[in-house]
């Protein structure tokens, strides 16, 4: 029988390759992480860890004994889930993630709601993108993930991001165009993606998906964007970008909670792409009564979301 406390330590010296990484990711000592891998190693009878000059490397008998303290220690996560339901919503904990977007508009209500309502749960939030997010869901590292896809484009790289994953709909996040207060076609209070073929446009997101989804739009209504080369993930250097006249952008109603006096913000119409946000929990896993009511709290909070009255969109 395997310790689950050396197999914890294992899996960390795996993810962070190094003793001293991973004693600091446990809040151990590194003698005490050396000392449980040479404990496990004497069990397992041969060396999992191969210690040179250059740092540790897991030999093959260690990345295979990884491999299966992954499911035992999520199995094992998924009884401790089990166990907390007996006391309901009287104690347990829910640890929950969101993209930036959502992180600042509607896990802030969410995350005060259920503090009020349950404060006997531990209840935890990390900032993390959908990828990142999806992973921690199947390491059960989480039990709640709000993520997102675009409506407006194939989904086989979402099919497999989210694989493993239940997505439950929380709300559309429609894009908008945002752009120079003095720019000509900021007078009108909806535009067509037609009326843009001549403009510069900045990709609010390095990661790929985003700047497809330009491309994507844009083809729909008949022409190649004229430029994608100004690039940002933080919607306020997009959003200054935009007032310096740089070019226009698509910025998702999710971040429209603090616009820029220099800017306006207008509607695209039915034709707008959009942004579905769900809240992902793992496919086929116990769901505990505090994990459940995190999503209800979630699904109420984003029923309620409306865009702020002083961000100039049109209706």
């Amino acid at each position: 029988m395997f310790d689950v406390k050396q197999l914890r330590v294992l899996k960390a010296v795996s993810e962070h390759g190094s003793f001293s990484a991973a004693a600091e990711a446990l809040s151990y000592t590194q003698p005490a992480v050396s000392q449980q891998i040479a404990a496990l190693e004497r069990r397992a009878g041969t060396t999992l860890v191969d210690r040179g000059s250059r740092g540790v490397r897991l030999t093959d008998a260690g990345r295979a004994l990884v491999d299966h303290a992954d499911a035992v220690l999520a199995r094992l996560a998924a009884a401790e889930a089990e166990l907390e339901a007996i006391a309901g919503v009287r104690g347990g904990r829910v640890r929950v993630s969101a993209f930036p977007t959502a992180a600042a508009s509607i896990l802030p209500s969410a995350v005060a709601l259920f503090s009020e309502r349950h404060p006997a749960v531990e209840l935890s939030f990390i900032q993390a993108e959908p990828g990142q997010a999806a992973t921690m869901l199947r390491a059960a590292e989480l039990e709640v993930a709000v993520v997102f896809e675009y409506r407006n484009l194939s989904q086989p790289e979402f099919d497999s991001l989210y694989e493993g994953v239940e997505l439950h709909d929380l709300l559309d996040d429609p894009m908008y165009l945002a752009l120079p207060r003095d720019h000509p076609l900021a007078r009108r209070q909806r535009l067509r993606f037609e009326d843009l073929a001549d403009e510069t446009w900045i990709q609010d997101d390095t990661g790929g998906e985003c700047g497809r989804l330009h491309q994507a739009a844009c083809r729909l209504a008949g022409f190649e964007p004229h430029s994608l080369g100004f690039q940002s993930d933080d919607y306020n250097v997009v959003q200054g970008l935009i007032a310096a006249g740089v070019g226009v952008a698509l910025l998702p109603a999710l971040a429209l909670t603090n616009v820029r006096e220099d800017i306006v913000v207008r509607s695209l119409g039915r034709r707008a792409p959009s942004r579905r946000v769900a809240a992902a929990t793992l496919a086929g896993r116990f769901r505990s009564p505090a994990t459940e009511a995190m999503l209800g709290i979630l699904d109420e909070v984003a029923g309620r979301f409306e865009l702020p009255a002083g961000a100039a969109v049109a209706a």
